[in-house]
């Protein structure tokens, strides 16, 4: 904790001490709180929600799943991002980082390459490039994330460099990568990993994204290529009435230097209802298969094949703050649930949370 709280000090001395042009910066304080509350009518004696769910992942107790305050410092031609978070997100997702890692929610850097076009790189730790849905649950459509987003990457170190069009309808990026969800690359690993998106809003009712990413996350001596593709589309059906519909596929070598592939796959559909300025209501299908145990290992005769449903309602206090709460069933093939020690085919759960964000 001591080398956290020195390491903020000397990054606002050095904000404070920067020679910039302040009509021209901006330095921003943000941050953001979600406690919650969850309840698994399987009842696991040791508090713990199956090992695929990384958030919201604590069983009848009341916790923090993430907080973070963050410091953002933009130009014209530079830009930096500084975020320490803790919670119990944190500690799923950050498990395998070592040290004052496990507590860096985002850390980056980045310069403008073009004068009159909006291209940069950037390098640290940022965001995943995948997915509709981020760890900031306040942001998502359902309190919970899906299988889908929970067992894809929340946050990634690399470097990337981006690009808008002038009139903002395209984005494209191209990304060189640590591995699959790593600040620190796995040990014995020395080849990088590298991701694509590409991102088209038409106009403010839609939006369609392709994200990529391939490469090896496991020690050379027994590389396996993984080919990862995520896709989406936001819709505004209408004022108070949104679609998402997602799809994410993935093959990863069975062996090293193997010409066969195991495959994984997850369809997504949300829909969102707005009732009034307070009350939104939404709903979640998705269907998730692995079979071979590549991302979500059972150790089941059939592997990894789940469905699931959410019903989701939202309460908003106000324009920074909300109160949810969320109803799930995921219902599997196999017995892969626990309910007093004894297998089980599904797990129902209910979670409500407090977001605000500042």
């Amino acid at each position: 904790m001591k080398q956290i709280l020195t390491g903020i000090l000397l990054l606002t001395t050095s904000l404070t001490n920067a020679q910039f042009d302040t009509s021209k910066a901006s330095l921003m304080l943000s941050g953001y709180v979600e406690a919650y509350y969850g309840y698994d009518l399987n009842e696991p004696e040791n508090h713990s929600r199956p090992s695929f769910i990384y958030s919201h992942n604590r069983h009848n107790e009341f916790n923090l799943n993430l907080g973070f305050i963050k410091a953002s410092y933009l130009t014209d031609k530079v830009r930096a991002n500084f975020a320490l978070a803790s919670g119990t997100y944190m500690n799923a997702n950050y498990a395998s980082e070592t040290g004052v890692l496990k507590s860096i929610y985002e850390a980056n850097a980045g310069f403008k390459i073009s004068k009159n076009k909006n291209l940069w790189v950037d390098a640290g730790v940022f965001a995943s490039h995948i997915g509709f849905e981020s760890a900031i649950s306040k942001d998502c459509r359902v309190l919970t994330r899906s299988i889908l987003a929970e067992n894809s990457p929340y946050f990634e170190s690399g470097a990337k460099i981006s690009y808008t069009t002038d009139n903002s309808k395209w984005f494209l990026s191209g990304l060189v990568l640590n591995g699959w969800q790593r600040i620190q690359r796995p040990d014995a690993n020395n080849s990088p990993a590298f991701g694509t998106q590409i991102t088209y809003t038409p106009n403010s009712k839609i939006t369609l994204n392709y994200s990529t990413f391939f490469g090896n996350d496991k020690p050379d001596t027994s590389k396996q290529m993984r080919y990862f593709n995520n896709l989406y589309g936001l819709f505004q059906i209408k004022d108070n009435f949104h679609l998402t519909a997602g799809f994410d596929f993935g093959m990863e070598e069975e062996s090293a230097a193997s010409s066969d592939f195991n495959n994984w796959y997850s369809p997504v559909i949300i829909l969102q209802f707005k009732l009034n300025n307070q009350w939104t209501i939404a709903g979640r299908a998705e269907y998730y298969v692995d079979e071979n145990g590549v991302i979500i290992a059972t150790g089941t005769e059939n592997g990894f094949k789940t469905t699931g449903f959410s019903l989701n309602v939202d309460y908003k206090i106000r324009d920074n703050a909300v109160w949810r709460i969320e109803g799930r069933k995921l219902d599997s093939k196999d017995k892969i649930f626990s309910n007093d020690i004894r297998p089980e085919n599904n797990s129902t759960f209910v979670t409500t949370s407090i977001a605000i964000s500042f």
